[in-house]
């Protein structure tokens, strides 16, 4: 983050990222909640503070496997 609190472009784009591998990753309902709370991080919650939480999340949808579906 940058000393007047907003986020620098390449954290504005690994959120992103991140929020839109979530529906990926965790298809359904999980997955488009992680994914809107990470865009509305990136586009407002940067002003609330500690980032610690939203990085970790971000670490971690990045790092996990994306699930197929199913052959039927």
């Amino acid at each position: 983050m940058s000393m007047h609190g907003s986020m620098d472009h390449h954290e504005r784009m690994r959120l992103r990222a991140a929020a839109f591998r979530a529906t990926r990753v965790y298809p359904g309902p999980v997955g488009e909640l992680l994914s809107r709370e990470l865009l509305s991080w990136e586009e407002f919650g940067y002003r609330l503070g500690s980032q610690g939480l939203i990085m970790g999340i971000v670490d971690a949808v990045m790092k996990a496997p994306i699930q197929h579906p199913e052959a039927a």
